[in-house]
């Protein structure tokens, strides 16, 4: 089955052409339940299956909300048991979305509270508009973020911001998460997926398979070390040998046309 043709809880999933847009649908502020981590784990992998898709967009709906993050009440009872069967449901869809063999850009229309934030980090670019608040304020419910947080932000941002935003629980407005590059651009109010979609469509420009190659070389940097992996850069150029997209996109540049991705 098609990815188009299923329903994913709490997510809505249109495609635009090469791009697929998911909506983050659960009112009133977005938030994660287990059958919507499920279901981004399984969209995400999904959509890899999926090879006329290049790229994927992250969006909230409504106005007011990106995501506010995990939904609280589940906690409440201090279940270990439901703690830890949500803290891996979190690392599994964060973790796939991570992993996506496209682009991914996350879309944050408006307040990306806790493991709403963890996902827009998961993604490989995020635009912010200018009202959007971005914080990870589990230690302040006596929790923390299970879900790559405590990982992905300071390798975005420094230690010391990160420090500042997790151990003292601050709420960044947009232009400071520009400023200390969280986002790596801010848009007026109503303008992110807008702008998210035009990026998705520089990426269609790319060869899908030199941008999958590309993206684990990038994100290896964060585990590997670098003699590992200039060697390992070397050996993927070699390889994009092996796929037509190498031999279509050589011959367009000589035919001074545009190339026709096989994303193979």
């Amino acid at each position: 089955m098609s990815s188009t043709a299923k329903t994913y809880a709490g997510l809505q999933l249109r495609i635009d052409g090469h791009t697929a847009v998911v909506t983050l649908s659960n009112p009133p502020a977005n938030t994660w339940t287990r059958d919507s981590l499920a279901a981004l784990r399984d969209l995400v992998r999904d959509l890899d299956a999926d090879r006329e898709v290049y790229a994927l967009v992250i969006v909230g709906e409504g106005e007011k909300f990106f995501s506010a993050g995990a939904d609280l009440k589940q906690f409440a009872g201090g279940d270990k048991a439901l703690a830890r069967e949500a803290a891996r449901r979190f690392g599994e869809a964060f973790e796939t979305l991570s992993a996506f063999r496209g682009v991914s850009i996350a879309a944050i229309n408006g307040y990306a509270m806790g493991g709403g934030l963890e996902c827009a980090l998961a993604c490989d670019l995020r635009i912010a508009e200018e009202q959007a608040q971005l914080a990870l304020p589990e230690a302040t419910v006596g929790l923390l973020p299970c879900a790559g947080g405590t990982q992905n932000l300071p390798r975005l941002v420094g230690e010391g911001w990160a420090k500042r935003m997790i151990l003292l629980g601050e709420r960044i407005d947009a232009a400071t998460a520009l400023r200390i590059g969280l986002v790596e651009e801010v848009v007026p109010k109503g303008q992110a997926l807008a702008r998210a979609l035009e990026w998705a469509k520089q990426a269609e420009k790319q060869s899908p398979t030199s941008v999958a190659a590309c993206k684990a070389l990038v994100q290896a940097t964060r585990s590997q070390s670098h003699a590992t992996a200039l060697v390992r850069e070397r050996e993927a150029f070699v390889d994009l040998f092996d796929s037509a997209d190498q031999v279509e996109g050589v011959a367009a540049f000589l035919e001074k046309r545009a190339p026709q991705w096989k994303n193979a």
